[in-house]
């Protein structure tokens, strides 16, 4: 099984304490996309990116600074911030847990492409939406991230459909399973799509993978989720909760 996620646009400076264990396997294409980036003028980039000049400004420091120096990098999930990384909460990751997710968790990144959990890695800013004047980034892929994958095997798909369709694309659509999170309205007693609860039960569902190294996927009961058929199907089975039970799980939800 391999677990599938996405990078976030929010990074912590390479100081967690952790020592990467891995490289990136594709870090010549990132090195390609830096030396790109690093030629933009602020103003171009500012306006690729959607940012403000004081952004756009940082984010040039960042491509200038960034180097393939172990010794300067942190572990990747261990750098991201954002809700589907609170609900992963690797920093509490035993040393088995890690070398499973080592195994089984992929991370899909705009710059780096595919990234284990434990690759190093160096803040950045580059989402894989993101239109550079050499083309976009699904044409810069292409289909490089998913000849990354297993050629066999189920594939839990956590990732954005920003990131997911540089594998979608190019694997049997049936080794895919896109678990979907619904919160029940209190208005209408209906399941909907709330986005924050959403992000952390996706990296609540990594972190149960990963932890129980479960097989039947449908066995989820996290944070008040649960699955329920009527709501989805085979291959997008849904898990419905009455009430969230992952507010303390982010800062945007005490």
């Amino acid at each position: 099984m391999i677990i599938l996620m996405h990078s976030s646009k929010t990074m912590r400076p390479p100081n967690t304490g952790h020592r990467p264990t891995g490289t990136p396997v594709l870090l010549d294409k990132a090195q390609e996309l830096v030396d790109e980036l690093r030629a933009l003028p602020r103003a171009q980039l500012a306006k690729i990116m959607s940012v403000s000049p004081d952004l756009a400004d940082r984010t040039r420091q960042q491509f200038a600074e960034w180097n393939t120096d172990p010794d300067a990098q942190a572990p990747a999930a261990e750098s991201f911030v954002g809700d589907i990384y609170s609900g992963l909460q690797v920093d509490t990751f035993t040393a088995a847990q890690r070398r499973y997710a080592d195994a089984h968790l992929r991370i899909l990144s705009g710059l780096y492409g595919i990234l284990r959990p434990f690759d190093g890695i160096l803040p950045y800013r580059l989402e894989m939406g993101y239109k550079l004047p050499t083309g976009n980034l699904y044409q810069f892929w292409g289909s490089a991230i998913a000849e990354q994958l297993p050629a066999s095997g189920p594939i839990v798909n956590l990732a954005a459909a920003e990131y997911s369709r540089t594998v979608t694309k190019y694997v049997d659509p049936a080794r895919i399973v896109t678990p979907k999170f619904l919160t029940v309205d209190e208005k209408s007693g209906q399941p909907k799509f709330v986005t924050v609860h959403a992000k952390i039960a996706r990296g609540a569902f990594a972190r149960w993978l990963v932890t129980t190294k479960a097989k039947e996927l449908t066995d989820f009961t996290e944070i008040g989720y649960r699955h329920e058929p009527a709501h989805g199907t085979e291959r997008e089975p849904a898990f419905v909760c009455a009430e969230f039970g992952g507010k303390g799980l982010s800062i945007r939800l005490t």
